[in-house]
């Protein structure tokens, strides 16, 4: 009895991975060589532009003169005279303010929410996951309906209108970013690393400072900035809870929408110099950025 196997046999002048290659459109085969190679380049760049188009719309308002804020024509006399009434006014006062604030709440956010998502990431107790989805709720109410009671107990204690008053707002819908953000970094982090940590002398607490967290550095790095951002926009806490002493930027820009008209190159000069601590934050910190926004994306 014999037994007879069939077997598949491919061309031999094709190899299987090539015909996994997907075969360029005629359209863009016809194409020269060197516009098929910059295509993606150019298209990328195409998009930039578009997505860019209202900054640099407003960055070249912020240059023109008062009486040709709406001019047609792009070929103008770029002049200072926005920025410098800005300095010039209570602006600069306010713009300390928002870094204040945001900073401060940047700062607090990380230290309460990154050791709290740890201990919810690596300690197994019973509603665990319940806790999180009720830090997670506490982030899904209005601004609106926590208004009055803010407003309230402010007056009481004597935080309103300050920095610091501002800041704890803050912190209260920052913390369950960090927390939710953090914990999806700490279950990356193998915790045999933590393990060993722990032979070698290390307590919970050095393992977490000295291994885990050097390791979730880049997530750390993405939720400052998400956090930093998420206060420096705010404007709703800031124009209720501040009067004149702890006014933040984006308050201070609406006190150029007047009766008597609205000045045009203030305002894109003062949305300009808001865009500024942004960017920069986010420059210093661009190499852990990028590894802590793609983490997670690619899974063995």
């Amino acid at each position: 009895m014999t037994a007879t196997t069939d077997t598949l046999e491919l061309p031999r002048d094709r190899h299987p991975i090539q015909d996994r290659t997907p075969a360029l459109p005629q359209s863009l085969a016809r194409l020269p060589a060197w516009m098929r190679r910059h295509a993606r380049v150019a298209f990328a760049m195409a998009m930039l532009l578009v997505l860019m188009f209202p900054f640099l719309w407003l960055v070249q308002m912020a240059f023109r003169p008062a009486d040709a804020a709406f001019d047609d024509s792009l070929l103008f006399a770029p002049t200072l005279e926005a920025f410098q009434a800005l300095l010039q006014g209570n602006f600069a006062g306010s713009f300390v303010n928002s870094l204040l604030v945001s900073s401060l709440s940047t700062l607090l956010s990380l230290a309460f929410g990154v050791p709290a998502a740890y201990a919810l990431t690596r300690w197994r107790f019973r509603s665990r996951h319940r806790v999180a989805l009720w830090i997670l709720i506490t982030r899904m109410a209005p601004p609106i309906a926590f208004t009055i009671p803010f407003f309230l107990a402010y007056r009481w204690i004597g935080l309103l209108d300050t920095v610091w008053g501002l800041a704890l707002v803050y912190l209260t819908f920052n913390l369950a970013v960090v927390i939710w953000l953090m914990q999806g970094f700490f279950e990356a982090v193998p915790a045999a690393l933590e393990e060993a940590a722990w032979i070698d002398g290390c307590g919970v607490w050095g393992a977490f400072w000295r291994v885990t967290l050097p390791l979730a550095a880049p997530g750390v790095a993405a939720t400052a900035v998400l956090c930093f951002i998420f206060s420096w926009n705010d404007f709703f806490y800031a124009l209720i809870l501040t009067r004149t002493n702890a006014v933040t930027a984006p308050v201070a820009i609406v006190n150029f929408l007047q009766y008597e008209g609205w000045e045009w190159t203030k305002i894109a000069a003062g949305g300009t110099l808001v865009m500024l601590p942004v960017v920069a934050f986010t420059l210093l910190v661009r190499k852990y950025l990028v590894r802590g926004l793609t983490a997670g994306g690619v899974k063995d």
